[in-house]
């Protein structure tokens, strides 16, 4: 794309900002080149890294990278088999050690699935690492002008010696000027060093008193600075071991720089994939700040700008446009009076499609959707030519006509203040004409305009569409607000008006104005009015739509969470009442069991048929057991006995599907003692009606009226016929009612083992009260796994 249209745009001052958002030197000259790209699959590629990237962002905070120096000459040298200084060294050292930090911050954290990130993962995962080289490296170089004593074991020796030399020869030259021999010859008690060789400051009228070498004057000529004969060869040695250090540095120097000779290609791919990685979460940071989103690439040739904000205009000053172009209309007509947004609306859908064809996210709503377009054309701002000696109007008409010598039918034209600059008819009917060339050509176009008849032109012409910018005249402000199907009105009179001009003049005004334009303005006028009116009450609906469904949402997880704690308590019943079942189950056997063994013990009713007995006669047999017992065991075991007997009568009673006890008013009696179906405790009859159901108890200190369907036992010490005979006849209607109703067959195919157990091990207790000769239990043949 030309350069000329994307300035036109201010698009390179989105790099610039861009660029600001980058850390290194590569990441930055990355940022200031990027162009918009016209091929879909690759602006597809470039929106997702950028999408990637503030993922990542978002989820482990910004990338730890750091500046880095330029190492092109140092790889060079490598590449030539040159050895490197330290400085170059500590360099390729610090990028080795940053390559690794960048890898094993994509890496490191298990919680992240790296196949949301498959742009960025093969970007991280090609980073050279080599952490023994790094580690040579860095440890033997501090900075780069000091080698660290453990860079080689010879240095290290080296530096000892030399230390040591240093130690005696301050230690002689300290005895010296402290001494009283010498003391009154010394300027300053100090020991210095001059050319590289330690000295003392001697005043200049005793310097013949010392003997030894003078290796330097001060500045007022009253102090030399003299080498002593005594420490001569000393400073000798350790000159001599500083050259001997030199040459050892340099070896280590060589070393190192062997070491990297065989990785050029990598270093190099490294340091591109630093500055790319630097380059791409610029962009995503740039997102973030933004607030921006990733649009859609549509295949219609159509932009969809939903809430656009030009990103150059404070996110919390500019005004919002909605905007939709290649669908219904190709081309789009904005109006509006001079400082009332069209060329920022214009520029912010140029700039927006720039933006999304380089892979930066645009300052938009979810859902808001672009086109690739093979070219952005625009011809917006005053142009002068002076050298050329061009009118503003002839500059503004040569770039049109290169405009229209490039355009395809998936280029997008951007054209400010159409047909201006010359007479204002021939101005609107070259704009008329070239509008309709553009729109034959299938390109989108947006113009702005001032004259009438090219909104009158879009008014009644297909593929067009008018738009205006709203204007305030109660407030003679601009609102910056666009309004599509709106043609703008002119608002001259009104403002006029409202600043005070004498009615006189306006109504001469108004009167020179052609009736047809009269009409014409009066018809645009009611269409903008009925316009705005229709926005205000789809705005209010729009509020009240997104009211209801947040309320419809908020209703419905409501019920979600009703039905789901419904299924919870019904689930936890369900398990509750298997239990309970279960556990009855085994209660109600181990209570048949037991009475059969008692029942056996004595041989009672070895050859009874309790079908035949009467209640008198059961009565008699229990009564008759119990006696025994008392026969059989002493007094304590024959109680302990009676009370198991009737504890499993009762219980056999309460777990059994039986009748309910039929209780006449003449089986009770004042002061006996009862049990009632809804009371726990035993309640005291008080009161005995001579006829009806209702009789009169006391539980605790409490009165009320009751049932006598309620009462489940009666429990008169006086009355051992009738608790007996209630809990016998209760037990033997109990047999009766299962030989009755009994099925000679149980179907459990299609139930588990469990449940299957369940049901089969009940049934055949139920056939063994009724004493069933034969039964048929049909099964499958089970999918049961054994772990």
């Amino acid at each position: 794309m030309n350069n000329t249209y994307l300035n036109k745009l201010e698009y390179n001052k989105i790099l610039e900002i861009l660029s600001k958002h980058s850390i290194t030197y590569l990441g930055k000259q990355l940022c200031l080149d990027l162009v918009p790209n016209n091929k879909k699959d690759k602006v597809a590629k470039l929106l997702q890294e950028t999408t990637e990237g503030c993922n990542l962002i978002l989820r482990r905070e910004n990338l730890p990278i750091v500046p880095i120096e330029n190492i092109d000459l140092y790889i060079k040298n490598l590449e030539s088999s040159i050895s490197l200084s330290s400085k170059g060294l500590l360099e390729i050292g610090k990028i080795l050690k940053l390559s690794r930090e960048l890898k094993n911050y994509f890496y490191e954290d298990e919680n992240i699935d790296l196949t949301e990130f498959p742009i960025l993962e093969n970007q991280f995962s090609s980073l050279y690492n080599n952490k023994k080289i790094e580690d040579e490296i860095l440890s033997a170089i501090l900075d780069e002008d000091n080698i660290a004593d453990n860079a080689s074991s010879a240095l290290s020796s080296l530096r000892r010696n030399r230390r040591k030399l240093e130690m005696e020869i301050k230690e002689t030259l300290n005895k010296m000027i402290h001494s009283s021999n010498y003391s009154k010859y010394i300027m300053e008690t100090i020991v210095t060093i001059k050319n590289d060789r330690y000295v003392i400051p001697v005043k200049e009228e005793f310097r013949s008193q010392i003997k030894g070498y003078i290796h330097d004057v001060s500045a007022s000529g009253s102090t030399v600075f003299i080498e002593p004969i005594s420490v001569f060869e000393m400073n000798n040695k350790i000159s001599n071991i500083k050259m001997e250090e030199a040459l050892e540095i340099e070896k280590i120097l060589q070393k190192l720089s062997l070491l990297l000779f065989p990785i050029c290609e990598e270093l190099k791919n490294t340091i591109r994939l630093i500055g790319y990685l630097d380059f791409v979460f610029a962009k995503a940071k740039y997102s973030i700040s933004l607030d921006a989103i990733c649009p859609f690439i549509n295949d219609k040739r159509n932009i969809n700008l939903i809430k656009a904000r030009h990103p150059l205009i404070d996110k919390e000053k500019v005004v919002p446009i909605d905007i939709e172009i290649g669908l219904k209309y190709n081309s789009l007509i904005i109006t509006g009076p001079n400082t009332g947004g069209k060329t920022v609306s214009l520029k912010t859908v140029g700039l927006l499609s720039l933006m999304a064809c380089s892979g930066l996210h645009i300052p938009a709503k979810e859902n808001s959707s672009i086109f690739v377009f093979d070219n952005v054309f625009a011809d917006i701002g005053d142009e002068q030519s002076i050298q050329e000696n061009l009118s503003t109007f002839s500059s503004h008409m040569l770039n049109t006509i290169n405009i229209i010598n490039n355009i395809t039918s998936n280029s997008l034209v951007l054209l400010d203040e159409l047909g201006s600059g010359t007479d204002p008819v021939e101005g609107a009917a070259l704009g008329v004409s070239i509008l309709e060339y553009l729109n034959s050509s299938k390109c989108l176009t947006i113009a702005t305009t001032h004259y009438q008849e090219i909104k009158n032109y879009a008014l009644v012409t297909d593929g067009f569409e008018n738009a205006s910018c709203e204007f305030d005249i109660e407030n003679l402000k601009p609102t910056y607000k666009l309004l599509v199907g709106i043609p703008g009105k002119s608002n001259a009179f009104a403002i006029s008006k409202r600043l005070g001009l004498n009615s006189s003049i306006l109504n001469k005004a108004q009167s020179l104005l052609n009736k047809d334009d009269i009409s014409i303005e009066e018809l645009l006028k009611n269409i903008y009015d009925d316009k705005i009116q229709i926005e205000k009450q789809k705005e209010e609906t729009s509020k009240n739509l997104s009211q209801i469904q947040t309320l419809r949402k908020s209703l419905e997880n409501e019920n979600k969470i009703k039905r789901d704690k419904e299924e919870q308590i019904i689930d936890k019943a369900k398990l509750q009442a298997q239990d309970i079942i279960l556990s009855s189950k085994e209660q109600v056997n181990d209570a048949i069991k037991e009475l059969e063994e008692m029942l056996n013990k004595w041989k009672v009713l070895d050859d009874i048929d309790i079908d035949n007995l009467t209640d008198k006669e059961i009565v008699s047999i229990v009564k008759n057991i119990k006696n025994n017992s008392k026969k059989s065991l002493n007094i304590s075991k024959a109680n302990k006995l009676r009370n198991d007997l009737n504890i499993k009568l009762d219980s056999i009673y309460d777990k059994s599907n039986t009748e309910d006890i039929n209780i006449a008013l003449k089986d009770l009696k004042v002061n006996d003692k009862i049990k009632l179906k809804t009371i726990s405790d035993i309640a005291t009859i008080t009161s005995i009606p001579s006829k009806g159901k209702q009789i009169q108890v006391q539980v605790g200190s409490i009165k009320m009226n009751v049932n006598i369907n309620d009462i489940v036992e009666i429990s008169n010490n006086n009355s051992d016929y009738n608790k007996d005979n209630i809990k016998i006849s209760n037990f033997k209607n109990g047999i009766k009612n299962k030989a009755k109703n009994i099925n000679t067959e149980i179907n459990v195919i299609g139930q588990n083992v469990d449940e299957a157990c369940f049901v089969i091990d009940k049934y055949l207790d139920d056939c063994a009260l009724a004493k069933l000769q034969s039964i048929r239990i049909v099964h499958g043949k089970g999918t049961r796994k054994t772990t």
